[in-house]
């Protein structure tokens, strides 16, 4: 999809659930922000009276405001460059690693771990494929 000097890359967003479930996923370019198809994501889902749980990368004003529109609770730890550093509870941020094990459950697919295709137009089943 993008091109760098190691040839094709992309990048994959994924949205999970507490269980690590996928509820959504996308393949964007490698030199797309995470923030832009972050908020994206995020406007799709309405998760109100929920955490939502992100890396820095999704540390932006607009996708703080996003959740507090939608009564979610923002657990993502600020960005190291932003003035003012917002809180977030530690202890729940712990349970991110969900997103990171169905990360790890993609890479049993080998299409997907070693990006041999191009474009984003494959069959992938959640509910087969990955129980």
């Amino acid at each position: 999809m993008g091109r760098s000097q190691g040839g094709s890359t992309t990048k994959t967003h994924a949205v999970v659930d507490a269980l690590g479930n996928p509820l959504k996923f996308e393949l964007t370019l490698r030199q797309a922000y995470d923030s832009i198809q972050g908020y994206d994501m995020l406007s799709q889902f309405d998760p109100s009276n929920c955490k939502v749980l992100a890396d820095r990368a999704y540390d932006t004003d607009a996708i703080r405001a996003l959740l507090r529109e939608q009564n979610a609770i923002a657990v993502i730890p600020s960005k190291k460059n932003r003035g003012v550093q917002h809180a977030y509870d530690r202890t729940v941020y712990k349970e991110r690693h969900w997103v990171e094990c169905f990360f790890n459950k993609m890479k049993n697919y080998r299409r997907l771990a070693t990006r041999y295709d191009n474009t984003a137009l494959f069959s992938f089943n959640f509910d087969s494929d990955l129980a």
